[in-house]
């Protein structure tokens, strides 16, 4: 449940930041309120097309069975998995330029479309918030198989994030928003281990994958992942009692090559 609860006002504070940042600059452009309208109804088409995707998904699940549904289901850990490191890497490389970037699409959306255009730029960043959530909330469920805490770790996740954006609204400026990305991205990536661990180990069950060496050690008399704190530790950072060798490779290699892209991200500043 926290980790859906996290990934929800995580992603939902981002969608909120960029409905406010669009919200301001129209304010200050828009003489007739056609704009605003416009805005408002691009985060409605958004988060109807997140939506669609999350039906969509639902649904296709539906229609397959046995080794074409297991398949779907490895694909979407793995997509998952890429898609947070994909987001948390160009957060690291655009996060300070996102205001004045957000700004010059809806000065050209604008000028090229009028409001159609304005609801475009306010739909896609919307969408793409909302479907990044949707498929990580899909490979968390296949990880934990929990959909009713899920469910309400998300829920809880949209009150929080609900409550933050009224609380900086206000004037309580509590958060660094400098800072929030930074921490909530590597705890992002944590995640994103998770669900690549968890699909590893599917590969492994369908013989896709060689054990190598299984286990490579066996720490479960100190930490079992099958005990209630454990299943939360490998929920959270893909922590095995007992891995295989292939597992430790393949997790120590993707911290590897986040740490390597993080450090040319910094280099190329």
């Amino acid at each position: 449940m926290g980790n859906a609860l996290f990934i929800v006002w995580r992603e939902s504070v981002e969608a909120m930041l960029v409905i406010g940042i669009l919200y301001a600059w129209l304010k200050r452009n828009d003489g007739d309120g056609t704009g605003l309208r416009a805005l408002w109804a691009g985060v409605a088409a958004g988060m109807g097309l997140a939506a669609a995707l999350g039906w969509g998904m639902v649904a296709a699940q539906g229609e397959m069975s046995g080794i074409a549904l297991e398949w779907f289901q490895i694909g979407m850990l793995f997509a998952a998995t890429g898609l947070i490191v994909q987001m948390v890497l160009w957060m690291q490389k655009n996060g300070r330029r996102m205001k004045h970037n957000l700004e010059r699409d809806m000065a050209d959306a604008m000028q090229r479309s009028g409001a159609f255009g304005i609801a475009a730029v306010a739909a896609l960043a919307v969408a793409r918030e909302g479907a990044e959530t949707v498929i990580f909330l899909y490979g968390m469920g296949l990880e934990d198989n929990a959909g009713a805490r899920l469910a309400s770790g998300a829920a809880l996740g949209l009150l929080l994030a609900a409550l933050t954006a009224w609380a900086v609204n206000r004037g309580l400026r509590f958060l660094n928003y400098r800072q929030f990305f930074r921490i909530s991205g590597f705890l992002l990536l944590l995640f994103a281990a998770a669900l690549l661990a968890t699909g590893v180990d599917r590969l492994i069950g369908m013989g896709w994958l060689p054990t190598l060496i299984d286990p490579v050690w066996d720490t479960s008399q100190l930490f079992d992942d099958a005990s209630p704190s454990g299943a939360v530790l490998a929920a959270f950072t893909g922590y095995r009692a007992r891995p295989s060798l292939i597992l430790v490779t393949i997790y120590v290699v993707y911290w590897i090559s986040i740490m390597f892209a993080q450090r040319k991200l910094v280099c190329n500043e």
